[in-house]
């Protein structure tokens, strides 16, 4: 086998405008069936991207025995126990984040993920496998900022549109499930390790009761990260990432676009080089490395447990946010 076989759980319109024009260009992966509870829109959806198969039920999709792997974009509250469903019913599964709505959800998923050994499971955090992020993860290792000290990062988008689900509190919504899991994502990533303790500030929407504005400082002990995410506010997001003797500037760091090249800075005392990367798209990266795993037997980019570590940092800026001290 040389492609691994995709079915996609919903007609999410993320899914429909990130992931399915980009597995088009997979050299290992393709979608070969997409399942709704409406019949209608899975129709549609298979029609317009030229999927074979169409689902009206989410288990009639599990239960395609051609099917090899699942991608599950849901909503937040039902990402572990659809992905649990799917890991039972014999597939693969490719998440997407945040892995759950908490970090004991997540655990959830990767105590039941133990008990299918056979089976990839990752969540599906695309920026780190894009060129930028890994030639900025090998500059830091390398020592080419000196010591890493301390990594900036801010992510914002505005939206206050009631029926849009990162708007809505008892399902997963508000920022930083949304977007600040991609703050605190990079700083472990980058530091290679996990925060000591945390101090975070969040303010809530009085309508939605969803963090509209969070801020975090990020102790790992050796140096820290601070970040601010925001679903109303001017969008905008910029990584830079400090050390000793130097510093790594990201322009793009999260919606890498998947039509121009991408851009990044490295000061290294006083030069400062501009590295551009070849147009990628960092979705079809995810589903070749994630299907590559699968035919080769191999690990996952990112194991699953990575997942509930992050959602353990996440939880802690929300609990220092309500006490005001360090977590």
């Amino acid at each position: 086998m040389s492609k691994i076989r995709w079915g996609v759980l919903s007609t999410s319109k993320f899914a429909q405008n990130k992931i399915m024009p980009a597995v088009k260009h997979c050299q290992h992966a393709e979608i070969t069936a997409i399942a709704s509870r409406d019949l209608s829109n899975a129709q549609q959806a298979a029609a317009r991207f030229g999927f074979p198969k169409a689902y009206g039920s989410y288990e009639e999709l599990l239960a395609d025995a051609e099917i090899d792997a699942i991608y599950n974009p849901m909503p937040n509250h039902l990402h572990v126990d659809w992905s649990i469903k799917a890991l039972q019913a014999g597939k693969h599964v490719l998440c997407e984040k945040p892995i759950g709505l908490s970090s004991a959800e997540g655990q959830r998923l990767v105590d039941a993920a133990s008990q299918h050994t056979n089976l990839k499971i990752m969540e599906a955090f695309m920026y780190r496998l894009h060129p930028q992020w890994q030639r900025a993860k090998q500059l830091v290792d390398e020592g080419k900022i000196g010591q890493l000290r301390t990594i900036q990062s801010f992510f914002s988008y505005f939206n206050t549109d009631a029926n849009n689900i990162r708007n809505k509190a008892d399902i997963g919504g508000g920022g930083m499930m949304d977007i600040g899991c991609y703050n605190v994502s990079l700083s472990r990533f980058i530091f290679g390790a996990e925060p000591k303790r945390v101090l975070g500030i969040a303010e809530f929407d009085p309508q939605f009761h969803t963090d509209r504005l969070a801020s975090g400082v990020l102790d790992f002990g050796n140096g820290t990260a601070t970040f601010t995410c925001s679903t109303q506010l001017s969008p905008y997001q910029r990584v830079n990432i400090f050390g000793t003797e130097g510093r790594v500037e990201i322009e793009i760091p999260f919606n890498a676009p998947p039509d121009k090249p991408c851009k990044m800075w490295h000061q290294a005392g006083d030069k400062i080089e501009e590295i551009v990367f070849d147009i990628c798209d960092q979705y079809t990266i995810e589903f070749d490395e994630f299907s590559l795993a699968v035919l080769n037997d191999t690990a996952v980019p990112t194991p699953l447990e990575d997942a509930v570590a992050n959602m353990k940092v996440i939880e802690a800026v929300f609990e220092s946010s309500k006490s005001g001290g360090w977590v």
